[in-house]
């Protein structure tokens, strides 16, 4: 497992080093930063909760450093037509419905009139499930500033074959799981954007191509700013939870530019590897190269450079687990106190024998 504490403590004791800039720069061309939480003062699930006190610190961090919380898709529509969007933009996401969002979350979202999304994977709700909201209290919700998007019908691992299907079976299966969430969405909300989160997190490059089929933008768990250059099958977000929730590592998070990324080689995060190596190519910009750093887990990668500030590779020393993990690169912004982020999610499954 991926310990992100211990990879920001390296970013936050780095970053102190730095001069700091009196100003934050602008960068050029829509940029964003997108969180994504699940639950709210549920501290039994310390892994996909956060505090009320926690949440209320991060918003009240946002009204007082008055950055933008948009809508995501303003956010989206911004990164297709590479439109400008305001210093500072957030987008508030939330994964799979859970009645703490209804009851700690939106009164604290509506206050403050902060739009938010929350990705909904309907037969949790369509069966009553008390852990979740029903669709009268999204129906309230969604005139007070929220929307409502797909995290599928079934909330299964999408990447998964059953056992002696087909691809094209895989494929009709996979179609219908999303098709059948919009479906629901629609008939009970009015309206469902063509945004798609992918359940766990978990995607491979199949995957991501069904869902650019379909028309959908998707987003993973990864970490890193949206920007220009964001793969829009797979946009990141940063995920929140109690141990990872440190007012100076959200900040930095907060405050995070997209890496520009030009191309990655591989960019389907499914491996049976267990060193895969990752080659990134980097678009000329602001960002100081001679300052990147790589990690996986908590261990520094070394970077070796094909291209000198423009191509590198990057490869575990150490075995990646089975399951997800990420490798994540971060350089200083010349221009700014900011930091660029870029994060590469790692699926790793068994070789089939």
């Amino acid at each position: 497992m991926i310990r992100p504490h211990i990879f920001l403590s390296f970013l936050i004791l780095f970053s102190s080093a730095l001069p700091a800039s009196p100003a934050l720069a602008k960068p050029k061309g829509p940029q964003a930063v997108i969180f994504m939480y699940h639950r709210f003062g549920e501290t039994r699930y310390p892994g996909t909760n956060v505090t009320v006190e926690q949440f209320e610190e991060q918003l009240d961090f946002f009204e007082k450093n008055h950055f933008s919380v948009l809508p995501l898709e303003e956010i989206v529509e911004a990164l297709k037509q590479n439109r400008p969007l305001p210093d500072k933009a957030i987008g508030i996401t939330i994964d799979d419905a859970y009645l703490s969002v209804y009851k700690e979350a939106y009164p604290r979202l509506k206050a403050r009139g902060y739009p938010f999304t929350v990705f909904v994977a309907t037969d949790a709700v369509d069966q009553g499930i008390p852990a979740y909201m029903n669709w009268q209290q999204m129906r309230e919700m969604q005139k007070n500033g929220a929307s409502f998007a797909n995290h599928s019908q079934s909330h299964d691992y999408l990447v998964r074959k059953k056992t002696d299907e087909s691809q094209a079976s895989w494929k009709s299966r996979i179609k219908t799981d999303i098709a059948t969430a919009q479906g629901r969405l629609q008939q009970e909300l009015g309206h469902a954007p063509a945004l798609f989160a992918y359940p766990y997190g978990e995607y491979n490059l199949e995957l991501m191509n069904l869902v650019e089929e379909l028309g959908y933008t998707g987003f993973g768990q990864h970490s890193g700013g949206v920007g220009p250059l964001s793969d829009r099958r797979a946009l990141p977000r940063f995920p929140m939870a109690e141990a990872y929730a440190d007012m100076k590592a959200f900040r930095t998070k907060a405050l995070s530019l997209a890496m520009p990324v030009v191309e990655q080689q591989p960019v389907d995060p499914l491996t049976t590897d267990k060193k895969p190596q990752l080659t990134v190519t980097i678009a000329a910009g602001s960002a100081n190269l001679d300052q990147l750093a790589c990690y996986m887990g908590d261990r520094r990668m070394e970077i070796q450079w094909i291209e000198p500030g423009k191509r590198f590779m990057i490869q575990t020393e150490k075995d990646l687990p089975l399951g997800r993990s990420r490798y994540n690169c971060t350089a200083p912004d010349n221009d700014s106190s900011r930091y660029f982020w870029y994060s590469h999610p790692w699926l790793r499954i068994r070789i089939q024998k």
